[in-house]
This record gives C-alpha cells, sequence and structure tokens, in this order.
C-alpha cells in the first residue's frame, strides 16, 4: 500500500499552494508573450544553460518478493525488500528560468511502483527459469524444483534477473519509451534503485 505524501510535503503544500498547471502554465507563457510582442519591439537574447534536476521523494517506493539467480543450479530464497527509487534528468533551462513541468515524470515514476508494489517479481528473460500456466497458478521450474505463484502475486518482467541493476534498467526503459516525456526537453535521465540503506544501482537513458 502506497502511504500518503511526507508531512513536509504536506506542510509545504499548505504554506505555498502550487497548482500542478502553474509550471505547464509558465513554460508555455513564454511563446504566448512573443506572439503578442510588438514586431518593433527587440528582446535581449538569453542564453539557455544546462542543469540537472533531481527527483526523490518519500513516495517514490516499492515492496516485493523475488530471488536472485546465481547460475543454472544456484538461486537465493524467496525473500522481500522495501525499493526505493530516485531519478535525475539532464535538461535545459528556458529563458523563463523553468525548464518543463516535471510533475509528469512525478507521475511517471509513482505509476511503475506501483505497477511493481506487493508482487513477486519474476524475470522473464532468465536462461534458466521456465514458466508454465495452470488454473490460476503461475509455475516456475528451476533447475529441479517446481515453485507455484498464484497469477495475481507474480509478474514476469523483461528483465535478465530479479536484481536492482536490472530493475533499475526496467524503469529507464519505460521512461524513455513514454510519449509524454518524449516531447519534454530531456537530453537523459538517470535512474536509482535501492533495496536498502546505502546499495543502490542505475540506469542511463539518453535521447537518440
Amino acid at each position: 500500500m502506497k502511504p500518503k505524501l511526507s508531512s513536509i510535503d504536506n506542510v509545504m503544500s499548505k504554506s505555498a499552494p502550487t497548482p500542478k498547471s502553474t509550471r505547464a502554465d509558465a513554460v508555455a507563457s513564454m511563446s504566448t508573450a512573443k506572439v503578442a510582442a510588438s514586431p518593433h519591439s527587440v528582446e535581449s537574447p538569453v542564453a539557455s544553460t544546462a542543469t540537472t534536476i533531481e527527483i526523490t521523494k518519500d513516495y517514490l517506493h516499492f515492496s516485493a518478493a523475488h530471488f536472485t539467480i546465481f547460475s543454472a543450479t544456484e538461486r537465493e530464497n524467496l525473500h522481500g525488500h522495501n525499493f526505493d527509487v530516485s531519478c535525475s534528468l539532464d535538461t535545459t533551462v528556458g529563458p523563463n528560468g523553468l525548464a518543463f513541468d516535471y510533475n509528469v515524470v512525478k507521475d511517471r515514476l509513482m505509476a511503475l511502483c506501483d505497477e511493481l508494489d506487493e508482487r513477486v517479481l519474476l524475470p522473464a528473460q532468465s536462461p534458466h527459469l521456465k514458466f508454465e500456466r495452470d488454473a490460476g497458478y503461475l509455475i516456475v521450474r528451476f533447475a529441479d524444483e517446481r515453485i507455484p505463484f498464484l497469477e495475481r502475486d507474480a509478474l514476469l518482467l523483461p528483465i535478465r534477473n530479479a536484481t536492482v541493476e536490472e530493475f533499475a534498467r526496467w524503469f529507464a526503459q519505460r521512461l524513455g519509451a513514454d510519449a509524454e516525456l518524449s516531447r519534454q526537453p530531456i537530453e537523459s535521465l538517470n535512474v536509482r534503485v535501492s533495496s536498502g540503506p546505502g546499495q543502490w544501482a542505475s540506469c542511463r537513458w539518453s535521447r537518440p
């Protein structure tokens, strides 16, 4: 289950309410202002500057079970973690002092976390696993083991192993393929996934 926004976020929202549309409207207002300007007016050129936006929120996390596979005959026991997710974006600041409405990135990250939350995460691309479906169960075969999961509890992901390295790659690829994000001035993004304090893996996506 997802917790409510942290108390810090709530205090900030009460003291300085900012509608989500404000940033987008501010970005759009620059083009409107140019249309309305007199044809005889002279605008001072303002160079765009590169910047990195970092998004780290308490609500960007998921709880999931997994096991890492080490070889054709060795694997971890099934266990779980509370995974944390963060993202940094390389972009440019426009002449109005804004890059883009990056609330859309927060929304996408939260939706992806929800997809993984409270599931058993299984690597569909592992060469050491085979999968069968039978009467509402997903049967995982590993070496000489037969491991049944309820289909509603298990999630097959297009990854090679159930590791933070592969989870980070999954997040980065999903964000990179997002149609709405592709319309934003994002040059590259870096997603980090943690399975515990002091242990992160990251994956970078760059615009082609």
